[in-house]
């Protein structure tokens, strides 16, 4: 009896869509936010270093978002300006947060307070992003593989630029 194989799955070498891109960077983040919460007074070296490295993964991010993701979002959906609008207005405040940041050192008066500011400000935003801009996005016939491979290769370009964490 002559068996037939089944040719192995094909590996994807392509980048993962656009929105699970976007998902794998909040969930980081958010990550990293935790463990900042879970560091004690004494531990500035640690908040030192998570809080430069949240700074630039939002640095990031938010740079990919508005180059790419938020354009693409707005033409395939035109009457969402208003959402959109939104999400960048947050994205300035959270880079004013993080401008600051940057230019202080963990044991600074307001310096773990603006960390904690900065973390729920980017909790709002993710939440807004994740129940209401990205199931309108999936809707639309937007080719979001084409779009995060766009997204993913920026992202690996701004961090030789702005710095990996």
């Amino acid at each position: 009896m002559k068996t037939t194989r089944k040719p192995a799955p094909r590996k994807s070498t392509t980048a993962p869509d656009a929105i699970a891109l976007l998902k794998d960077d909040h969930a980081k983040v958010s990550k990293m936010f935790e463990q900042y919460d879970k560091l004690g007074d004494r531990a500035e070296k640690k908040k030192g270093e998570l809080c430069r490295k949240i700074c630039t993964e939002l640095k990031i991010h938010t740079q990919i978002e508005e180059e790419i993701f938020y354009p693409a979002t707005r033409e395939a959906l035109p009457k969402e300006d208003d959402l959109l609008d939104e999400a960048e207005v947050e994205h300035d405040g959270a880079r004013k947060l993080i401008k600051e940041l940057d230019a202080m050192q963990p044991g600074d008066d307001l310096f773990d307070a603006k960390v904690t500011v900065l973390g729920e400000y980017i909790k709002h935003h993710v939440k807004e992003e994740q129940t209401e801009m990205f199931p309108k996005v999936r809707k639309t016939k937007l080719d979001l593989q084409e779009l995060g491979m766009r997204m993913k290769f920026r992202k690996t370009e701004l961090a030789k630029v702005v710095g990996s964490p």
